[in-house]
């Protein structure tokens, strides 16, 4: 993993109507090549994009080793952090990969009433553990009042196509099935899809999303 001097990476105009705030998944830092691509095609759409890294990963930037990563109070507290040194952006959309997704998405409704975050995204929500269906982590998402778009592979082992449409999500949630995709919304090659398309109709899915929350 490269050292940074910067604890952000910012792409896109600065004074762009919104700004999608992304944080990275359990395992991946700020500039894996799943959000780089995101970042770099939401850039080209004149929408700022700005990724950030929580503690337990700049941990393992500086020391070159895997760290586990914090406990949910300490997410949660960098989460508005960063928020709080963006007050200059416009708007703000709140989300990340996979648990970067999560905490943002428990955090939305408190923060849409009192800073200018005005909605948020999930890439690759973990409504449950591999596995384990029954261990749900949606309790939050029920009374959920502010817009979020939730990007899932159809095929993920965290919540799939076939058993998330029974959770009961209310209508401020709007899901966004990705083609075949997993986690990390890779289709199988029997597909006749690509990791690349896939990508694009995240891509595509998030614009849409950011241009109506622009109105």
């Amino acid at each position: 993993m490269a050292s940074m001097t910067s604890p952000f990476l910012s792409d896109g105009p600065a004074d762009s109507p919104i700004t999608f705030l992304l944080a990275h998944g359990a395992g991946a830092p700020m500039d894996s090549p799943f959000l780089q691509v995101l970042a770099d095609a939401l850039a080209q759409r004149q929408w700022g994009v700005v990724r950030f890294e929580f503690p337990y990963m700049q941990r393992a930037r500086q020391s070159g080793k895997k760290a586990v990563p914090d406990r949910m109070p300490v997410l949660e507290t960098c989460f508005r952090d960063t928020i709080s040194a963006l007050q200059d952006r416009s708007h703000l959309v709140i989300g990340g990969k996979s648990m970067g997704g999560r905490v943002a998405s428990q955090l939305l409704d408190d923060l849409a009433k009192s800073t200018n975050v005005i909605g948020g995204v999930c890439l690759g929500y973990p409504f449950h553990p591999p596995g384990k269906p029954d261990k749900l982590r949606t309790e939050h998402l029920l009374t959920l009042e502010s817009p979020l778009l939730v990007l899932q592979g159809e095929r993920d082992t965290f919540g799939n196509a076939q058993d998330v449409p029974a959770y009961g999500l209310p209508p401020s949630l709007e899901l966004c099935w990705i083609p075949d995709g997993d986690h990390s919304f890779k289709p199988r090659k029997s597909s006749g899809t690509t990791l690349e398309a896939n990508l694009q109709c995240a891509v595509e899915a998030m614009d849409a999303f950011a241009r109506r929350l622009a109105g």
